[in-house]
């Protein structure tokens, strides 16, 4: 008997630096399941800049979202518990609140509290199956300088990382240096600059800092390399790539990354990336090891530093934009394809399951009052 249609649900927006980039992967994704025989009901959930949430047509263009959250959306809900997930409010007196029929919520939230396990976590106790990174993976991936520890103890080679602090009179390694927001994505909030009290100043310039900053050696020697993991039906690496910056920039920037026709994959690159093939076979090799101690799962991207010999790790990123699926090039993969398996990964490789096994009120039983605890 033919399985029933997958009931999905697109999460995209959030309250992050790159929304409007998480808007274009989801309209993206929610289009392209719609034409999907595997899929039913396509649910497009618009997670708004205040917080909110709102069911919209899938069938918006990017310029609805311009000046805010779009006409028409119906207003929903998040709410935690066994009973929990997506509920619609009643529009009008004496009609009942329902639940959402969701079997898989697809995440396509960029940065912030989607990507770094904000998100996550309340699916989890919401009793949603979602797809990409657990809370404890994405908030792994989303720490540069706990990413970079992770790689480097499982013997992936990075460039020295070390925190933006104050209290620190030198970083350990010469300028010129690169400074990056600790936790957020791999575009935003980066600058380039000549010594560490250029540095530090940049905690009180820049607004994407606030929340901690990393720095490492500036190499203009060196050149970006991407390569995508895919860890549903069974975990297979993409092509390499190696996108291309604009000429006016020192690093690959967010213009250079997203703003284009078709995003991601009108952005300049060389695809497959044309580089010598014992280095792409250290791509693949170094990417393999780091989607597996990073905890990858559902569709990640991981960047890597090189100067045609030698390769450093730089970072991943567990909800990439579009999804990466312009990088599954050999053999081609559909990008309806790639969704379905995502659906079907969330449904079947439950990102979370909770347990209370131990908790047998055994160590209640023997714990005296609460009175003498506290004398």
């Amino acid at each position: 008997m033919a399985a029933a249609p997958l009931r999905a649900a697109v999460l995209f927006g959030g309250p992050s630096p790159e929304h409007d980039v998480s808007v274009l992967t989801g309209l993206q994704a929610a289009r392209t399941l719609n034409a999907e025989p595997a899929v039913g009901a396509v649910h497009a959930l618009y997670w708004t800049k205040a917080g909110g949430w709102l069911e919209v047509a899938s069938s918006l263009e990017a310029r609805a979202f311009i000046d805010g959250s779009p006409e028409g959306g119906r207003q929903i809900e998040l709410v935690t518990g066994p009973r929990g997930g997506f509920v619609t409010r009643p529009r009008w007196l004496g009609f009942r609140a329902e639940v959402l029929g969701i079997d898989a919520a697809i995440v396509c939230c960029h940065g912030g509290p989607g990507e770094d396990g904000s998100l996550q976590g309340i699916l989890d106790c919401a009793h949603v199956a979602y797809s990409g990174p657990t809370a404890a993976a994405a908030a792994l991936g989303m720490d540069k300088l706990a990413t970079t520890g992770v790689l480097a103890a499982a013997g992936v080679p990075t460039l020295p990382r070390v925190a933006l602090d104050p209290a620190i009179s030198e970083p350990g390694f010469p300028g010129p240096y690169i400074v990056k927001p600790r936790f957020g994505g791999s575009s935003i909030g980066i600058d380039v600059v000549k010594d560490w009290s250029t540095a530090l100043a940049r905690l009180e310039t820049n607004v994407h800092l606030r929340r901690g900053a990393v720095v490492e050696p500036y190499r203009d020697d060196l050149y970006d390399l991407q390569i995508a993991v895919r860890t549903w039906p069974e975990t297979a690496l993409s092509a390499v790539e190696r996108p291309l910056g604009s000429k006016s920039t020192e690093i690959l920037d967010y213009a250079d990354k997203y703003v284009g026709g078709e995003g991601m994959l009108s952005a300049p690159r060389e695809l497959p990336a044309r580089i010598d093939s014992g280095l792409e076979r250290e791509v693949q090799r170094a990417a393999s090891v780091a989607a597996r101690v990073l905890s990858a799962r559902g569709v990640s991207r991981i960047d890597f530093l090189s100067d045609g010999h030698v390769l450093y790790a730089n970072e991943i990123n567990t909800v990439p934009g579009s999804l990466a699926r312009y990088l599954f090039i050999d053999p081609p993969l559909p990008f309806g394809e790639l969704l379905v398996g995502l659906a079907r990964e969330a449904v079947e490789r439950p990102a979370m399951v909770f347990s209370s096994v131990g908790a047998d009120g055994s160590v209640l039983r023997e714990a005296g009052t609460i009175a003498a605890k506290l004398g």
